[in-house]
């Protein structure tokens, strides 16, 4: 596939607030298609209201200087939307029934439901493309399984192909690792890293740093509702900047591409 460069996702002075509560101030961000990107911060640093933002769900302060485009466009209809951004988000599971079947929760990505519904009938075409998904997830076997009937490294990646079911330009992954144990993590993280090898535009949003996958060309801090540096992952993911960035002391094991933190030594001041 061709590398393209072109943006996708244009943010300038964000500021964003809910419930008389403000969750984001001055968030500016370039986002480009080809470049597969993490997002890295704390609870509470904006991450979640940020994937909002690129679905819609969340809309920021009219102010003078402030903007957001999506491909280019400040309007872009839902369906547009859906068609050129999949996205997993850490809300999802919790809203698809338990009795639903497999076929049905990727099939229902096209609709934009969590099922199928009265009228909702996938053609030809969209089921066969369904049937590639659970095939390249390896799960096609568990098509007519209940969704609830599924283990938790399963239905990730159930999620993910439904978030592919349009075939789209950018794939948004929130917290994807969420809850995984360490066999389901690392199956995970090689159907990411082969994602990105196939030129689909990833973008990770995650706090956890050893999810970070060696496919990865940029990495950008949010902290406060900010972005606060960014860089190539060599440049971010230094000791230092990850303590700074988490506000604890942290040492970095690296190994495969991947890195990890543990903690590092504690100052008298900071016990």
């Amino acid at each position: 596939m061709t590398e393209q460069t072109s943006t996708w996702l244009e943010l300038k002075n964000i500021e964003v607030w809910q419930n008389n509560y403000k969750l984001v101030e001055d968030l500016s961000m370039d986002l480009s298609l080809g470049e597969p990107t993490t997002i890295l911060g704390p609870n509470g640093s904006g991450k979640s209201t940020l994937i909002k933002l690129i679905e819609r769900r969340l809309h920021p302060v009219v102010k003078r200087g402030s903007q957001v485009r999506l491909f280019g466009q400040e309007i872009i209809h839902l369906q547009e939307l859906r068609q050129r951004i999949g996205v997993l988000n850490s809300e999802l599971d919790e809203r698809i029934p338990a009795t639903c079947p497999v076929r049905e929760v990727i099939l229902s990505g096209y609709f934009g439901s969590t099922r199928l519904g009265h009228g909702q009938r996938p053609s030809t075409q969209q089921c066969n493309q369904a049937a590639r998904l659970l095939a390249q997830f390896e799960l096609s076997e568990l098509e007519t399984r209940q969704y609830r009937q599924l283990s938790d490294g399963q239905k990730r990646r159930l999620l993910i192909a439904r978030a592919l079911i349009h075939q789209p330009e950018v794939l948004v992954l929130d917290e994807p690792a969420r809850a995984l144990d360490l066999r389901s993590c690392h199956q995970l993280l090689r159907v990411i890293s082969s994602l990105c090898q196939d030129g689909v535009t990833v973008v990770q949003v995650t706090h956890r740093i050893e999810t970070i996958v060696p496919e990865m060309k940029r990495v950008i801090f949010l902290k406060d509702g900010k972005v606060i540096s960014q860089g190539s992952p060599t440049a971010m993911l230094t000791e230092k900047n990850l303590s700074n960035l988490f506000n604890t002391p942290l040492k970095l094991v690296e190994a495969n591409g991947y890195r990890q933190a543990v903690p590092g030594a504690f100052k008298s001041a900071d016990r």
